[in-house]
């Protein structure tokens, strides 16, 4: 019997653990325009010099070596419903009987007038390599200066990745640059901007607390209830008619389905692709989308958090449906199961939320870590990642501190 030709779009968490779990019953193509996975919940280490760039990547060819799944380096432009033919940008046509969308997120800017033009966004090594090189770069002009000019950081969005970014900054101020010149870092001043009334708005009001008691302890300036109503120049507007100074400012408000659900036509919800319980896109059974691109939602109705466990779990279940198919057995629904979440906020503090159980501190910070280094892909890059995490920890200095953006 032939095996049905499977084309995913998207070599991340989600599209590589569909690869997996289909490379047996299937001809698995996976396409990404990167020739590797960007390990997304340690970007923020690269962006403030705490994690060498290349320990967050590891090649999709070597994901995939022992399996006989094929990889082709390309965007998808087009996708002909008649044929079942996607279209790459290299003008390969790969031919399908099911395709898989897990084409991931980009950073959401919820039509805020100049974040497009005057934000750093954190979703590439790209992204992450810029943030950087313009805080070192930033920092090294004022060195230059003897005088009381200051630089100001602004982090947007109270979520995980704003609370982890922000909590990564003020040690890399109070650490290595401190130690290479402390009136510089002395003058950089942080800022947390949420909109909402508290930090971590998924976690128990409790331990959005502690987040920010213990943010504000590394020196960082914790607003909440602060909407941004525009981003401008060395600046940002809020709705209640207050000014930031804000020489950088990094967006991590919030994401949305990758721009290309747009360009492949597909139905969308909201900013995600709209999908069937079953995980099949809308009108077209023999597609099916995963991970933060998908709008699939829980018992209650809310749409699943744009998270790793959920593309993982989303690729294994489209396997099993596949697999069910070509047994002519009846689709299931795909129920998530949640298995807490947790946020880093600097050296020994760490919030962990599993379901009733509430974690923070020392422990939650050690949990935090062996988990992470569990799901890093690449023996190469758990040693790289554990050299420099020990090293950072010893030492309270980072030694990723170059200015590499192009």
């Amino acid at each position: 019997m032939n095996k049905p030709k499977v084309v995913i779009l998207g070599g991340g968490f989600g599209g590589l653990a569909a690869a997996r779990a289909l490379h047996k019953a299937a001809d698995v193509t996976v396409v990404d325009r990167h020739n590797y996975q960007t390990f997304l919940p340690l970007l923020y280490q690269v962006s403030t010099a705490g994690l060498a760039a290349d320990h967050v990547a590891y090649p999709i060819r070597g994901a995939l070596r022992k399996t006989p799944v094929k990889f082709r380096m390309g965007s998808p432009i087009s996708i002909d419903h008649k044929n079942k033919e996607v279209k790459l940008d290299s003008s390969e046509l790969l031919k399908f009987d099911h395709l898989i969308i897990a084409l991931g997120s980009v950073s959401a800017d919820f039509g805020i007038p100049g974040v497009k033009e005057f934000t750093l966004g954190m979703k590439t090594v790209s992204e992450a390599l810029t943030i950087r090189a313009e805080i070192m770069r930033r920092f090294e002009d004022l060195c230059r200066f003897e005088d009381d000019t200051k630089l100001s950081i602004t982090v947007v969005g109270g979520g995980p990745t704003g609370v982890e970014m922000a909590g990564a900054i003020a040690e890399l101020i109070r650490g290595p640059l401190k130690s290479d010149q402390a009136n510089a870092a002395a003058h950089i001043d942080i800022t947390l901007i949420e909109a909402g009334p508290r930090l971590l708005p998924p976690f128990a009001p409790s331990l959005s607390a502690r987040t920010k008691k213990d943010l504000e302890k590394l020196g960082v300036k914790v607003l909440v209830n602060a909407a941004v109503q525009e981003v401008e120049h060395r600046k940002i507007k809020l709705k209640d008619g207050s000014t930031i100074a804000s020489e950088i400012t990094i967006w991590a408000a919030g994401v949305k389905g990758s721009d290309a659900m747009l360009q492949l036509n597909l139905p969308t919800l909201g900013n995600r692709v709209a999908v069937e319980p079953t995980m099949q896109v809308k009108n077209y059974p023999y597609i099916w989308a995963l991970g933060d691109i998908a709008a699939s939602v829980d018992k209650n109705g809310n749409q699943l958090p744009m998270v790793a466990p959920v593309a993982i779990q989303q690729g294994k279940f489209i396997a099993k449906q596949i697999a069910r198919l070509g047994k002519n057995k009846s689709l299931e629904n795909f129920k998530y199961l949640d298995k807490g979440s947790m946020a880093t906020i600097g050296r020994n503090k760490a919030v962990v939320q599993v379901k009733g159980i509430k974690i923070s501190g020392a422990i939650a910070w050690l949990i935090w870590l062996w988990l992470h280094l569990f799901y890093l892909l690449g023996g190469r890059n758990k040693i790289g990642t554990m050299a420099d995490w020990t090293w950072n920890y010893l030492t309270f200095d980072r030694g990723n501190r170059h200015i590499m953006d192009s």
